[in-house]
């Protein structure tokens, strides 16, 4: 299907027959699954026609070229952009022509509240796309809590928050957190629905489901590991409320660790321990799953 070349850090292909690009990584890699072949393409490890590309479903023509980069020299490069990202004082974990994925540090606002901050999220994306188009802006597709860190999605233009927030709306949106609580749950796995409502103070409280502004909220979670003071837990969200999983955590005697807010009697390393580890949707324009992570910043103590 293609003849192959080494080359110092990376692996470079020339097609024999036209293909689209994720049959010929499945072809080239019959042990891996689709979602970590599409994980490649997320990290950009690979090149057509020396073109940095994530797109699956890319058609291949007869003697284009694929070049594979390894991790190691993959690495190299993700060093230089992440000073350059530093000085932006936003990670980027990703970047399109439909959306900007970022790593998102906690007590940092996703967007200014009505006292007007200047120095959010939305207002550090929008100076980082500027830089490169004057006429640029990024849409708020879902919010972070402030003090919760990890993947956060923007999106580029309108078309691509749309469908974005449908997906949200639909309920479509793989997301995944990781919460360091105190203490151990009773049940290894359970599922927790409440009913939340925000205050004139904007406190977050659990009422009855017969309250007429409560929202529905559904939270799932796993026990990973533990110890005797603290567990660390999967969280999986149906429904995005704000402090969901906080208050989920705080309904079954388990506050996460530094949340004091909802109940934590420790704050160890100065933050409440609730990280954003994946999101995974349907990109806008290829309508192809995508994943995005980010490293889990704190562990059992």
């Amino acid at each position: 299907m293609q003849d192959n070349v080494a080359l110092r850090g990376f692996m470079k292909h020339i097609i024999d027959e036209d293909c689209n690009l994720i049959d010929f990584l499945a072809n080239l890699y019959p042990q891996s699954s689709k979602n970590k072949l599409r994980k490649m393409l997320t990290e950009g490890r690979i090149y057509v026609n020396g073109q940095e590309t994530h797109k699956a479903k890319t058609e291949l023509k007869k003697g284009d070229t694929i070049e594979i980069r390894d991790k190691t020299k993959l690495s190299d490069e993700n060093q230089l952009k992440s000073e350059k990202r530093h000085k932006l004082k936003i990670d980027i974990i990703f970047e399109d022509e439909d959306i900007l994925i970022i790593d998102k540090p906690c007590k940092k606002l996703s967007i200014a509240t009505d006292k007007l901050e200047q120095d959010t999220i939305h207002s550090l994306s929008v100076d980082y796309l500027r830089g490169k188009n004057k006429s640029a802006w990024a849409y708020i597709v879902h919010r972070l809590d402030k003090e919760t860190s990890g993947v956060m999605i923007l999106a580029k233009n309108k078309p691509a928050k749309e469908y974005l927030q449908e997906q949200f709306a639909n309920r479509e949106i793989h997301r995944v957190y990781h919460a360091l609580v105190e203490g151990k749950p009773g049940n290894e796995r359970g599922t927790i629905e409440q009913y939340l409502i925000e205050d004139k103070n904007l406190n977050i409280k659990s009422v009855k489901k017969s309250n007429q502004q409560a929202k529905l909220a559904i939270t799932h979670y796993e026990i990973i590991g533990n110890n005797e003071d603290t567990s660390m837990v999967k969280v999986l969200i149906e429904t995005g409320r704000r402090h969901q999983i906080r208050m989920a955590m705080k309904e079954i005697q388990t506050p996460i660790v530094g949340d004091k807010t909802h109940g934590a009697q420790t704050d160890p390393i100065n933050r409440i321990c609730l990280h954003a580890s994946s999101l995974e949707f349907l990109h806008p324009s290829t309508d192809e799953p995508v994943r995005f992570e980010s490293p889990i910043p704190f562990k059992l103590m």
